[in-house]
């Protein structure tokens, strides 16, 4: 992909998009309904990693048939109508209003990035479709919120693709625990450590193939930065969420499962930097988000670098990459794909077999055909909440100032019942030559919330607060906008 001219890049963008930019809701297309015997007609939207993923497991399905596909790369698109078998009888387009539009789709599952989940959700819910959208499913506090309102508004069936909620050994393990075998949950800490390589940085440079202001959507239309399109989109706050949102989610979900929380904390912090590396990306690259629940306090803390310097390995927790650990008054359990308890001396005293989730998306379809939400295992209220606590995290670092580790510690401790995690953190840095005395932590403010408002900042520092409240929302590029009634 070479660079183009702005005027040049602009002019063709607005070519591609066409007069499709006056049509921007699809209010009032709605299929029949669907009959006990009948396929949910799908269509998915967003079809690199994961949506190409979710059409896979659809072919093995019975009781779904997928009629529509839409990528803004064409490449990508290609790809996968080559999947579906060469796209006999399927609808495919670069433009998701265009599959929104259609009668024949009786839902959508929504893939792309997560600066386009909630609009498209929106969307849909007007077009009249049901929903599954990829983790996590909003960007914004305010947009989760918005999402909520649409499908109340027009009665639709929205969950989440949070899969760990329908995973067969965390619902035994919890069950498990919730008889009291391990005695009362003091804790629980989430880690998703994962190691991932620099992101690259050039000199701006505007993607060829596609349009890019469709791809864009609500965020702004900046030249890119970094060495790829695609993926790394994770790593900017326009249109990511970092790893907090990215692999976070999942496992912050589940530990809000084992503790029992459908509501936010009363408090969050969120603290970290991108060490080591040197690129383009936004987000931190190391992170530890503490969140002071009043019985049940959780934690959540990512690693991007490998376990130590020339390996590709990461650090564990508890024999856990990327999981939850539930500290018991009588041992702990640990896991993500099923998982095991441990008494207080560690020996293992029950395993539970795992399936990674693999039931989730029938239990949407099924919520599809029956229109009954109660069996629903990650409907869009309740998976609002554990991307809050993301988005929270987030908030307080991007709110955060340089700090010594004495200064990180103290603020760390404010969360009764929790551990020292600062420490540890800081010894897995020092692995790395990370001096922390020169490249400090960046460290965030205590945020008080009222459910899903910014009641208060630490410090009571009046900018911080109103900077604080303007991330809740931020702002969309007309006209990729969620209007304040929905």
């Amino acid at each position: 992909m070479n660079s183009l001219p702005r005027r040049s890049f602009l002019k063709r963008s607005l070519l591609l998009a066409g007069a499709s930019l006056a049509s921007v809701q699809t209010r009032g297309v709605r299929a029949a309904p669907i009959g006990a015997n009948e396929a949910v007609r799908v269509g998915i939207i967003g079809l690199n990693d994961k949506g190409s993923a979710h059409l896979k497991e659809f072919a093995k399905m019975s009781g779904v048939r997928v009629v529509g596909l839409c990528d803004v790369d064409p490449q990508v698109l290609r790809r996968a109508v080559a999947t579906a078998g060469g796209g006999d009888g399927i609808f495919a387009t670069t433009d998701a209003r265009r599959l929104l539009e259609r009668s024949d789709v009786d839902a959508v599952v929504i893939a792309t990035g997560n600066h386009w989940h909630a609009l498209l959700t929106v969307w849909a819910c007007q077009a009249g479709k049901d929903v599954y959208v990829e983790k996590p499913m909003s960007r914004t506090v305010w947009e989760g919120r918005k999402m909520i309102e649409a499908a109340r508004r027009y009665d639709r069936i929205v969950q989440a693709g949070t899969q760990y909620r329908s995973e067969r050994g965390l619902l035994e393990a919890k069950a498990w625990l919730d008889a009291g075998n391990l005695g009362r949950i003091r804790h629980v800490h989430t880690v998703a450590h994962r190691p991932r390589g620099p992101i690259g940085r050039k000199h701006p440079w505007y993607p060829e193939g596609l349009n890019y202001d469709l791809f864009c959507g609500p965020a702004p239309m900046e030249p890119l930065r970094r060495d790829q399109l695609h993926y790394d989109w994770h790593w900017m706050w326009h249109t990511g969420n970092g790893d907090l949102g990215n692999n976070g989610i999942h496992v912050i979900d589940a530990g809000l499962m084992f503790a029992g929380h459908r509501t936010q904390p009363r408090r969050a912090l969120g603290l970290g930097g991108r060490f080591v590396v040197d690129d383009g990306a936004d987000t931190p690259n190391t992170m530890l988000t503490l969140y002071d629940y009043p019985d049940v306090p959780v934690s959540f803390e990512f690693r991007n670098l490998a376990a130590k310097p020339d390996v590709t390995y990461a650090d564990q927790y508890h024999g856990q990459r990327t999981g939850v650990v539930v500290h018991c008054e009588g041992g702990i359990f640990s896991g993500l794909v099923g998982g095991a308890a441990f008494d207080r001396d560690g020996k293992r005293i029950r395993a539970f077999e795992g399936d990674g989730g693999k039931g989730h998306m029938e239990n949407f379809l099924q919520a599809v055909r029956s229109r009954d939400r109660t069996g629903m295992a990650a409907p869009v209220d309740l998976s609002h909440v554990a991307t809050t606590l993301c988005h929270y995290g987030n908030i307080s670092y991007r709110l955060g100032g340089k700090a010594r580790v004495e200064q990180v510690r103290r603020s760390a401790e404010q969360a009764a019942g929790l551990p020292d995690f600062v420490s540890d953190l800081k010894t897995h840095l020092e692995t790395h030559g990370v001096d922390l005395d020169r490249h400090r932590f960046t460290l965030g403010p205590w945020l008080d919330l009222a459910g899903d408002e910014l009641a208060a900042v630490e410090g009571g520092d009046p900018a911080k607060l109103e900077h604080g409240r303007y991330l809740l929302k931020e702002t969309q590029r007309p006209p990729y906008q969620i209007s304040d009634t929905v």
